[in-house]
């Protein structure tokens, strides 16, 4: 069966991409009329692929009198990357990526929709029996600086390993499920659908997903706050578009399992395999459950793990001398961080407009 393409399967080396200078600019902070956003392959973002080809961005960009301009890129992080050099408005990403790349850069930016959770798509798995406890001194293979990087922190910190008690050997996700099969690979961490292919091989365990740490590996669509503080439209025509594709795929009937088949399809698998990747992500269909989501103290708290995470392997911003460098702000009315240098903004203004019924 065709593979589903993960958010991160595009990703190359985030090395090579940290390493990329990038000078983030802010969009053109004014009244405008036409905008652009990008997304990539991967289970939650697929919406974005069927909202445009169905119209119904279009059709939310018409009510408010704008454009919006959507654009697939094959190239995970340099879709982040011109984000946060100004090339779009807004893109997706995870939450991990939105605070090491733009708001690490300099780009003051918001997460406009929460659109799920990974629970179940990333996971740790090894060769024979044994616990995390057994992988010290051992070898463990992932695409490092990534989202299974942060997964194997978060494995080592529930037994109380640190991290430098085993290597971390990086490995491209292209190559990861032949690395599996050869002799001398006893452990990787990857994601969905590499995942399931490596755990169904013969003598492979599954020792921890992103299941045992619910709501830390989020999916965002990110947009540069400037521009949509100047333009709520844009914001409004988004958020509508997004829910009213939430409705139709998550229904269970005709229109919502052709909108999965398309969705499957668009991204290199069926319905079946779009299914299957459904299953181990927490799809936030209605904005009540996101909004409910961001305002919770665990989102608080996550982002507390995620920046000390960044922040331990260099990748918060240029010479952050401390986990508090990039400022957060949450719907709670938390901060964290330097609140004169806030980045990084979580908002439910917008998805309670649509959970109002007011767009």
């Amino acid at each position: 069966m065709p593979r589903l393409i993960s958010r991160a399967t595009m990703v190359g080396l985030l090395f090579a991409a940290l390493a990329t200078v990038v000078t983030p600019q802010t969009a053109q902070a004014e009244k405008k009329e036409s905008f652009r956003i990008a997304w990539s392959i991967y289970v939650g973002w697929m919406p974005w692929a069927y909202a445009d080809e169905m119209g119904i961005v279009n059709k939310w960009a018409d009510k408010y009198g704008i454009e919006i301009e959507v654009v697939q890129i094959n190239d995970y992080i340099e879709s982040i990357n011109q984000f946060t050099a100004g090339a779009f408005d807004g893109t997706v990403m995870t939450n991990m990526d939105a605070l090491s790349i733009p708001a690490g850069g300099g780009l003051d930016s918001t997460a406009l929709i929460i659109g799920d959770f990974s629970n179940g798509n990333d996971g740790l798995v090894v060769k024979g029996g044994g616990d995390i406890a057994a992988l010290k001194d051992k070898n463990v293979n992932l695409v490092e600086l990534s989202v299974s990087h942060y997964l194997l922190a978060r494995a080592q910190d529930s037994v109380k390993m640190a991290e430098r008690e085993l290597t971390v050997v990086n490995t491209s996700d292209a190559d990861m499920v032949a690395a599996f099969k050869t002799a001398d690979v006893e452990a990787v961490v990857t994601w969905n659908p590499l995942l399931s292919e490596i755990a169904a091989e013969p003598g492979a365990k599954v020792l921890y997903t992103s299941a045992d740490i619910p709501g830390e590996i989020i999916d965002l669509m990110v947009v540069n706050t400037e521009v949509l503080n100047d333009n709520p439209d844009f914001g409004k025509a988004l958020v509508g578009a997004w829910y009213e594709t939430m409705a139709i795929m998550s229904a269970d009937d005709e229109a919502g399992k052709a909108a999965r088949t398309f969705m499957g399809e668009k991204s290199g698998t069926d319905l079946a395999g779009y299914e299957a990747q459904l299953a181990t992500t927490k799809m936030f269909y209605e904005p009540a459950e996101a909004i409910a989501f961001a305002k919770s103290e665990d989102l608080v708290k996550t982002m507390d793990v995620v920046r000390n995470f960044l922040f331990k392997h260099g990748i918060l911003g240029e010479g952050a001398p401390s986990p508090d460098y990039v400022g957060m702000t949450f719907p709670s009315g938390t901060t964290l961080g330097d609140q004169a240098n806030v980045k990084f903004r979580f908002d439910d203004s917008f998805m309670s407009l649509a959970a109002e019924g007011a767009l």
